[in-house]
């Protein structure tokens, strides 16, 4: 095919999207692909990414992006290990700012037994991110992710910072934009870690949480949760990516191909309700890091500690490897509890790391 018939075939793609009309999975999949390769003009993929955006991507559309951006944009490890891999992660965004709880929850659930294929990134919104957690905790980012596979394998965690396994597509398209597109959405599904199976991801909204759980659907996880948390006192449209342990959670949870939603509370992780000043971030990264090295250390009976233990329980009871919430909550208390939690940062720092305090 020319070029010219390239960039005119994109061309009627895009008013096909301006007009409404939807997009196979296949379809969606070559068009993302194409600009993730950066082998339309920057015009022809900003007209495209903005019309999709603005008609409203389908779940099917949604997928196919997901599949673009696995198949020429996601570096894997193919860790040798059996059973069910956990993963935990929000999406940002959120409009109740916490301490970071799915980087210590990924801890705590690994210091329970089940391995976790932890994914995150530098902070979007608020104030750290999963990477700048890691790194104030002496994670090497730039470490190749083949030491995170060997973590992975021989201590049942292992960190994958999107830095390292998004190559130059999702990275460009992410930086330049200054606009909502599919990319923001699928970035947060990306599976680096091909032996992945349970997911618990945290939205901003209950629509997006209903949207995340679909494509997970749609693209074949076998199990995944997503919880948006609520804090008693203020407005119920304002949330948090994580389990609540303020208020009420609403849980889209997807378990062999079926889809549910439900609403859970402290109570029934066995805890009492705390207040949003007790797990409001910091100002810095690094006071939140060391929020979490207090808790791993020994401070485990706080709200902190409580925050990251029922955050840890979702992911242990979504994988089976507690009956209820309540229990799965107590597993990861004993956790950190016993240090096995802070065995796992330990094993992190001396595979994946580089010597040096907390920031």
């Amino acid at each position: 095919m020319s070029e010219e018939e390239a960039l005119r075939r994109f061309g009627r793609m895009i008013s096909r999207v301006v007009s409404g009309a939807r997009l196979s999975r296949e379809e969606a999949a070559e068009a993302y692909r194409q600009v993730i390769l950066n082998e339309q003009p920057e015009l022809q993929q900003g007209a495209f990414l903005a019309a999709h955006q603005a008609r409203g991507p389908t779940t099917e559309e949604f997928s196919g992006a997901w599949d673009a951006l696995d198949a020429y944009d996601t570096a894997k490890i193919h860790p040798q290990i059996e059973g069910p891999v956990g993963d935990i992660v929000g999406t940002g965004s959120d409009s109740l700012k916490t301490v970071n709880a799915s980087t210590p929850a990924a801890l705590i659930a690994a210091g329970c037994g089940l391995p976790v294929a932890k994914k995150g990134a530098r902070l979007v919104t608020g104030v750290s991110g999963a990477s700048d957690i890691f790194e104030r905790l002496g994670v090497d980012l730039e470490a190749p992710l083949e030491r995170a596979e060997a973590c992975l394998e021989a201590h049942g965690i292992g960190y994958l910072p999107g830095e390292a396994f998004l190559r130059a597509g999702w990275a460009r398209l992410i930086q330049r934009m200054r606009f909502t597109s599919a990319f923001n959405f699928i970035g947060p599904l990306a599976m680096p870690c091909a032996r992945t199976s349970h997911v618990v991801i945290g939205a901003y909204s209950p629509r997006l949480c209903d949207q995340l759980v679909a494509i997970l659907r749609e693209i074949g996880m076998p199990a995944a949760l997503a919880p948006f948390g609520r804090a008693e006192g203020e407005d119920p449209q304002l949330g948090m990516d994580e389990i609540s342990p303020c208020g009420p959670t609403r849980l889209v949870l997807l378990k062999s191909g079926w889809i549910d939603t439900f609403e859970v509370t402290p109570a029934d992780f066995g805890l009492r309700t705390r207040s949003l000043g007790e797990v409001a971030s910091s100002k810095r990264a690094g006071d939140n890091a060391q929020r979490i090295l207090a808790t791993l250390e020994g401070r485990y009976d706080t709200p902190e500690a409580d925050f990251f233990a029922m955050n840890a329980a979702a992911l242990l009871w979504l994988a089976d490897q507690a009956p209820n919430l309540a229990r799965a909550t107590d597993q990861a208390k004993e956790a950190l509890a016993t240090g096995r939690a802070l065995d796992k940062l330990d094993a992190l720092r001396r595979v994946q790391g580089v010597e040096g305090a907390v920031a």
